[in-house]
């Protein structure tokens, strides 16, 4: 028999192991028998084969460590701020800082960058980080800037919020996973992988995420030092199970925000109306309870949601003329009858507490400017 033929029988038979003159020697491999019927005594479950959150050293101490936790909790009216656009679609950072720089001139203490009023559902994630880092470099030592780096997918979410602190936002925005939900355990591994990263603000919307976040996810991320709050969108009864158990909690709903301040004890509120009005949301925020000042501004806010944000407020910064009239699509604006209505209730509230400075306007449809391609 020759050598090569008695290699061949050796390998095929898995038995052993066979030696040549050479001093070669093949594995030894187990009987296939025996790993099916046989559990190994060093087997673990999957769950021990999870790999530890470890993150690169791209997230310096020092960057991360600039703003804390009990900074954020103290802020009560944050801004999601709109993003403008030039009539190709790109940003129009120009707007976009004077937008910013009236939402400090008014007393705002934060901005929310990228969220679901900036539309960071329709930038990819190279202008996403580059508007957080735009807005920090220019706005960071005047307005906290908190950048919305959340998504359905943990691995965007971890990627973008390293990112996002590495250009210096003071805090990171977090929604649940939307459209491919998960369970309330995936839940909670989704979120644990990104607030050890710096201070979180979770987002609770089960109106556009088609999933609500319960209270039991929320108390076991409020074990890290790192969880600043929840931007709630739930309702009242919520915010007063939170407040009552010492975690900070924003109003997501604007027509809620003065009750949920006063009467419940939310810290404040991460607002749209804000865009338009900062003033006088600052002063619902701050000055104690104003039931006269809340009714004046709910028919602004109750038009501003008449279609889904941000439609309304994109409509309306443009009737002032404080940004182009360009959308990206699929937003498209509120009709010519709603634009008339924009302009009585402006002039019902005055002028003077709008942003800007010129003329309410009622633009015509051909004024618009609708985007497909950017």
């Amino acid at each position: 028999m020759s050598v090569a033929y008695q290699q061949m029988s050796a390998f095929n038979s898995f038995g052993g192991s066979f030696s040549t003159e050479s001093g070669f020697r093949f594995p030894s491999y187990p009987n296939p028998v025996d790993t099916h019927n046989r559990r190994s005594p060093r087997w673990r479950s999957p769950k021990a084969a999870i790999i530890p959150n470890s993150h690169l050293p791209m997230r310096s101490f020092e960057v991360r460590n600039r703003t804390s936790t009990e900074d954020i909790k103290a802020l009560r009216m944050i801004t999601a701020i709109k993003t403008p656009y030039l009539p190709d679609g790109r940003f129009d950072l120009m707007a976009y800082d004077a937008l910013v720089n009236m939402q400090i001139e008014s007393g705002a203490d934060g901005v929310i960058v990228g969220g679901t009023t900036g539309e960071g559902q329709l930038m990819g994630w190279d202008e996403h980080i580059m508007l957080i880092g735009h807005t920090v470099n220019c706005f960071g030592g005047a307005i906290k800037v908190i950048g919305n780096t959340g998504s359905n997918s943990t691995r965007e979410a971890i990627h973008a919020t390293e990112q996002g602190f590495a250009v210096g936002m003071h805090a990171a925005l977090h929604i649940n996973p939307y459209y491919g939900k998960t369970s309330l355990e995936g839940l909670v591994s989704h979120f644990e992988s990104v607030i050890s990263m710096g201070p979180t603000i979770i987002y609770n919307v089960p109106s556009r995420t088609g999933q609500d976040i319960p209270p039991r996810v929320i108390y076991t991320l409020a074990q890290s030092a790192n969880l600043a709050g929840v931007k709630e969108c739930v309702g009242h009864e919520r915010i007063d199970q939170y407040t009552k158990n010492g975690i900070a909690v924003w109003s997501g709903n604007d027509d809620q925000c003065h009750d949920s301040r006063w009467d419940h004890g939310a810290t404040g509120v991460i607002s749209v109306a804000s865009n338009l009005v900062p003033g006088l949301m600052r002063e619902l925020m701050f000055r104690g309870k104003n039931s006269s000042l809340n009714e004046k501004l709910m028919p602004l806010i109750d038009w501003l949601f008449h279609e889904p944000n941000p439609i309304g407020l994109n409509t309306a910064l443009a009737q002032l003329g404080v940004v182009r009239a360009v959308f990206r699509l699929p937003y498209v604006p509120l009709p010519l009858a709603k634009r008339v209505e924009f302009v009585n209730i402006v002039k019902e509230i005055g002028r003077e507490n709008f942003v800007g400075v010129r003329d309410v306007q009622v633009l015509e449809d051909d004024d618009f400017v609708l985007v497909g391609r950017y």
